[in-house]
């Protein structure tokens, strides 16, 4: 698919809310939401520089995704920031995070996000360098659509994963719907149809002809890369 389609696709498929960072091997950085497409090149574009901040020294640029500049023990962020690796050819089981997640993705990934204003679900395909933002209490389940290890870096909002709103399931939504809670019905409904698709939905398959090409050439990238 062409750079240019696959931006444009992005935009028409993501569910309000949801956002994808797409990083580009010419340092641009495109920030994807429904129906908007946006450019970020601070250091060659003015206009890309009015809602940057200085990154240590004049002439570089940095965004704050969680937290602020005035983070620190004093004013905590409460934020977490970790790597991950998925099995290949495997998916996390359908949940919603009690807070808000990025999920950058280094390999060919795709997600299926619960649209809560269609009441269906987006089905998303990641090509590396991809930087997905899901917010908080969105059903998603995330895949490895490859034959190699997906290395995922990943920061939330207030929580670790031994925090019980950390990953919630169907199955453990549905023990809080027995116990009264309106909210984790709705949010069982979600999850049911999201794993039922998941599981059928062509997206999160494989990897293309296009695709393993481009695989192949970065790989070749890295080879010429590494013996700079």
């Amino acid at each position: 698919m062409h750079f240019a389609r696959y931006l444009e696709r992005l935009a028409t498929t993501l569910p309000r809310g949801a956002t994808v960072y797409v990083f580009s091997p010419d340092g641009i950085v495109y920030t994807v939401s429904r129906n908007s497409i946006r450019r970020l090149d601070p250091t060659r574009r003015a206009e890309d520089c009015v809602d940057m901040l200085r990154f240590i020294d004049t002439g570089q640029y940095t965004r704050y995704l969680i937290g602020s500049a005035s983070t620190s023990d004093d004013n905590p962020a409460n934020a977490t920031f970790k790597l991950g690796f998925v099995h290949p050819h495997s998916a996390f089981t359908p949940h919603a995070h009690g807070a808000e997640h990025f999920v950058l993705s280094m390999g060919y990934a795709s997600c299926g996000l619960y649209d809560h204003d269609q009441e269906a679900v987006a089905h998303v395909r990641l090509i590396p360098g991809s930087l997905l933002h899901i917010p908080a209490m969105m059903p998603h389940s995330f895949n490895n659509r490859a034959n190699a290890p997906l290395p995922l870096v990943i920061a939330n909002t207030g929580m670790g994963i031994d925090h019980e709103d950390y990953a919630i399931t169907a199955a453990m939504a549905e023990e809080r719907a027995r116990r009264g809670d309106e909210a984790a019905e709705r949010l069982v409904a979600a999850l049911r149809k999201l794993e039922a698709e998941m599981a059928s939905e062509r997206v999160h398959a494989d990897v293309s002809l296009r695709e393993r090409l481009a695989g192949f050439l970065r790989r070749l990238a890295g080879v010429l890369e590494g013996g700079a």
